[in-house]
């Protein structure tokens, strides 16, 4: 039983009422709870209630099987919530959203403000418990990644996510490590830029065991750069596309399989994708989900890499047995959520809602990020300001600078080549079907549905009428 008492396996099992919660949403009144943007109703305080005695309940028994202090945990835990809570609210105000900003970036400039303005106190500590959130945030998102979103996308998103985020991954590594990048944050920082930003960072960090104040460094990058990008995007592509095809539908599916394939979150792909129409904005999301789904797999080989060569001087030669004493077994959690949800699919036992989102990922995805939210907050109160503009940060700055510039470069390329090229000639579009011409009417009204009108006919001087076209008005 000793063997299951790390924080790995017991962030994990922790998870998994959760993971029951998720799956009963549609049964749950509102079809599960959630953290409002109108704070004036009492239902959105009962939701609130509900979620601190949750959380407060899997901390203590966390904190116990681990054998942390539990004494004035509830004081404690009271000041992180309020503030993940209010960081929380903010990213809902719909101007707040309209700019790309999300929950975590609020969480982490919080933890910084009560980090520097103030001195930490001992009684505070117990629910700084960082790593402990983010692992149980990682077993949620894995039940939002189901397999259907590989095939929405078809063979062209598909191979355009593997292809982007192989050839990104690799660039951001190497160009971070040749800036003398430490290994584990130029994992976290290639996967961030590479995959789906946020996400991707906690995963690979909690893989690669990154240092909890890099982590909170490149989170900020993600979620400051994004910000320009969302606008930047559009107006690029309207340039450049328009110089690969004539096409109108096909330029649609470049811009937003390019707006998919650079900008690092989700919901800065669909702010900025929506500018573009709804056909770019469609591919750009259903790109986006492509590259979520690979969040798993790159975690994985992170994980094996790691643990088969091993740790420090000493060598190991690659076996199953060591794979699997050093891999992480939260995300074996978020795997097997992952699966279990997407089975659930299958079978259509999940349910959707009015908005045609799926009801139970929904919740489960609201779970995540509120652990995200909490994890950020003590990430951020561990962190000096002074320690982020250190040269070991300006490295990671001109890393991610660097990484994002290739990325963009490589998936404009990619969009055209898959969405430009393969798709039309493997997967073309239905032809367009011929107007119908309407021939030999004889010159008296004729009968069209309500709401045409007849253009002019040509005459000629024969006085013949040997063609009538129709319009919509």
């Amino acid at each position: 039983m000793k063997k299951f008492l790390t924080e790995d396996w017991v962030a994990t099992f922790l998870s998994i009422p959760l993971l029951i919660i998720a799956g009963l949403a549609s049964f749950l009144p509102n079809n599960g709870f959630k953290v409002a943007a109108d704070l004036t109703q009492h239902t959105a305080w009962y939701d609130i209630a509900l979620f601190f005695i949750i959380a407060l309940l899997l901390l203590y028994v966390g904190n116990t099987l681990l054998k942390r202090p539990t004494k004035g945990l509830i004081r404690s835990f009271i000041v992180i919530f309020s503030i993940s809570l209010l960081a929380q609210w903010i990213a809902k105000i719909e101007t707040v959203r309209h700019y790309g900003f999300e929950a975590v970036f609020f969480s982490v400039l919080f933890g910084l403000l009560v980090r520097n303005l103030f001195r930490i106190p001992e009684w505070l500590k117990p629910a700084i418990q960082g790593e402990f959130f983010i692992k149980i945030g990682v077993v949620c998102l894995g039940a939002t990644v189901l397999f259907s979103d590989v095939m929405k996308s078809g063979a062209a998103g598909l191979i355009q996510a593997i292809v982007v985020v192989g050839i990104v991954w690799f660039f951001g590594y190497w160009l971070a490590r040749k800036l003398n990048v430490g290994e584990a944050a130029a994992m976290t920082l290639a996967s961030g830029c590479s995959i789906c930003g946020v996400s991707a960072c906690i995963t690979a960090a909690g893989v690669a065991d990154t240092d909890k104040k890099q982590l909170s460094y490149i989170i900020s990058l993600v979620l400051i750069i994004v910000v320009p990008m969302i606008y930047l995007m559009p107006w690029l592509a309207e340039m450049i596309v328009p110089l690969f095809t004539d096409d109108p539908v096909i330029q649609r599916e470049i811009i937003g399989a390019w707006i998919g394939g650079t900008i690092d979150t989700t919901s800065g792909v669909g702010a900025s994708s929506e500018m573009a129409g709804d056909i770019a904005q469609k591919t750009a999301i259903v790109v986006k989900a492509t590259q979520n789904v690979l969040i798993g797999f790159v975690a994985f080989f992170i994980a094996l890499y790691l643990s088969a060569r091993g740790q420090g001087k000493r060598s190991y030669i690659p076996s199953f047995g060591i794979v699997w004493d050093k891999f992480p077994k939260f995300i074996l959690g978020f795997i097997v959520a992952s699966a279990v949800f997407s089975i659930l699919q299958t079978q259509e036992l999940l349910t959707l809602d009015a908005k045609r989102k799926i009801v139970e990922t929904s919740m489960a995805k609201t779970f995540s990020t509120f652990f995200f939210s909490l994890s950020f907050v003590c990430i951020g109160m561990g962190t000096r300001l002074k320690e982020i503009i250190s040269h070991e940060n300006r490295r990671l700055l001109f890393s991610f600078i660097g990484a994002q510039l290739f990325n963009i470069i490589v998936a404009m390329f990619a969009a055209w080549l898959m969405f430009g090229i393969v798709k039309p000639a493997l997967w073309p579009s239905s032809p367009k079907q011929p107007q119908t011409k309407v021939e030999s009417i004889k010159p008296s009204t004729p009968s069209f549905p309500e709401g045409f009108i007849i253009e002019e006919p040509i005459i000629d001087e024969e006085i013949s009428f040997d063609t009538v076209t129709t319009s919509k008005r």
